[in-house]
């Protein structure tokens, strides 16, 4: 924190773009340090509309770096189906692509675009499938994908500043955007948001007529994957979300709950 914070207060001291300064021997560019320091302070200040644009663009990088399933794909298809009731959240257009790739996972960004993972699709059935992506349209209904992508450029404008003193992070400004948007798709989320993302999708099966399980036999099918041969392959899903176990049982519980209610 204090290197931070002796890059923002060195750019206000600073009159020439180009110049170049010595401290503890040695050398920073200047002109480097500026737009670091700037970078930070655009960070820290980031506002809704500037988030939603940096969503917009991290996930169109994603969606450039990624094979996208055709129209007329069957994974395209089954997307369709499975959220043609679901439109919006809190007033955010969503909208839904497949990424067809080896790793089992999905990810929601703050301006509605859901991607999810061929492969996570292969090994889910409906009600569980239905079940995450409620969970991930949970996390942008909490605002947890637009405080992870803060927190996202914040790391990345950090590193842009350290480098500019020179050092293996200089490089990291030439690929910023790959580098948030790989990010927040691993992004770390609390427990408290998870347990309520879990809740929306929960919510999500009951409105659309599926499962009560769904969400805690997804969990629980990652449960007993990652103890399986396929452990290395939704390691990053996984690793990603804690205390699936727990929070399987804890749906398991809202189903049987449900259920009793509504015979």
């Amino acid at each position: 924190m204090k290197k931070l914070l002796f890059f923002i207060a060195l750019s206000t001291f600073i009159f020439s773009a180009n110049a170049q300064i010595k401290i503890g021997g040695k050398s920073l560019n200047t002109k480097k340090l500026v737009g670091a320091a700037s970078d930070l302070a655009t960070a820290i200040t980031l506002s809704d509309e500037d988030v939603a644009n940096l969503c917009k663009e991290s996930v169109e990088w994603m969606d450039t770096h990624n094979k996208v399933s055709d129209d007329d794909s069957p994974y395209t298809q089954r997307l369709n189906k499975l959220t043609e009731n679901l439109k919006e959240v809190n007033g955010i257009k969503l909208n839904f692509k497949v990424y067809e790739v080896i790793d089992i996972n999905a990810f929601a960004c703050g301006d509605g675009s859901i991607r999810v993972f061929s492969s996570l699709m292969d090994i889910m059935d409906d009600d569980e499938l239905l079940a995450i992506i409620g969970h991930e349209i949970g996390h942008i209904a909490g605002t947890d994908t637009k405080d992870a992508i803060k927190r996202a450029y914040l790391a990345s404008a950090a590193a842009k500043a350290a480098g500019s003193a020179g050092g293996a992070m200089e490089k990291l400004s030439e690929s910023q955007l790959g580098e948030i948007a790989q990010s927040f798709v691993s992004a770390k989320f609390s427990q408290k948001q998870e347990y309520a993302a879990d809740e929306y999708g929960f919510k999500v099966c009951i409105e659309n007529g599926r499962s009560p399980y769904g969400m805690a036999n997804a969990l629980n099918k990652l449960v007993e994957l990652s103890n399986g041969e396929k452990a290395s392959v939704i390691q990053q899903m996984f690793s990603s979300h804690p205390d699936s176990e727990k929070r399987a049982a804890k749906m398991k519980e809202k189903a049987d709950k449900y259920t009793a209610e509504n015979k």
